[in-house]
C-alpha cells in the first residue's frame, strides 16, 4: 500500500478524519495477514515508511506506525504519505538463549528440601 491520505476534509473534525486513516491502515495490515503464505515463508513482515510527503517520508518499525502518523498530524500536515510493504519472514532459531536457569549450578542438589535440616522434636 502507498498512499496519501488527506488529514483535512470539509465538514468532519480532523481527529476523526485522523481516527479513519489508522482505521483503514489497521483494515489493511490485518487483510494482509489473513493472506495464505507461501511455501517456506513463517509469517508477514512488513516495511513502513510514514511522513507529511514522500520525499520526506521516514522508515519506521511497524510497531512506530501509528505514533508516526499521530506525529506528522501534530505538525499541522495537510496530508500524509504512508507506505507499507509486506515481506515473507522466515523465523530463525535463537542461539543466545541459556538452556539452563541461572539459579541453578551443576553441583546443586536438584532437591532444595534436602539440603534442610531435619527437624527437632
Amino acid at each position: 500500500m502507498r498512499k496519501i491520505f488527506a488529514l483535512t476534509q470539509e465538514g468532519r473534525h480532523r481527529d476523526r478524519v485522523l481516527e479513519a486513516v489508522k482505521h483503514e491502515i489497521r483494515k489493511y495490515l490485518k487483510r494482509e495477514r489473513r493472506r495464505e503464505l507461501p511455501e517456506g515463508v513463517d509469517f508477514l513482515d512488513f516495511d513502513c515508511r510514514v511522513g507529511a510527503t514522500k520525499e520526506t517520508a521516514q522508515d519506521v518499525h511497524l510497531s512506530a506506525l501509528i505514533g508516526q502518523l499521530d506525529a506528522v498530524a501534530r505538525e499541522g500536515a495537510e496530508q500524509a504519505y504512508v507506505e507499507i510493504l509486506a515481506k515473507p519472514g522466515v523465523r530463525r532459531p535463537r542461539t543466545d538463549v541459556v538452556r539452563d536457569h541461572p539459579a541453578q549450578s551443576s553441583d546443586a542438589p536438584d532437591d532444595p528440601a534436602s539440603d534442610a535440616p531435619a527437624p527437632t522434636a
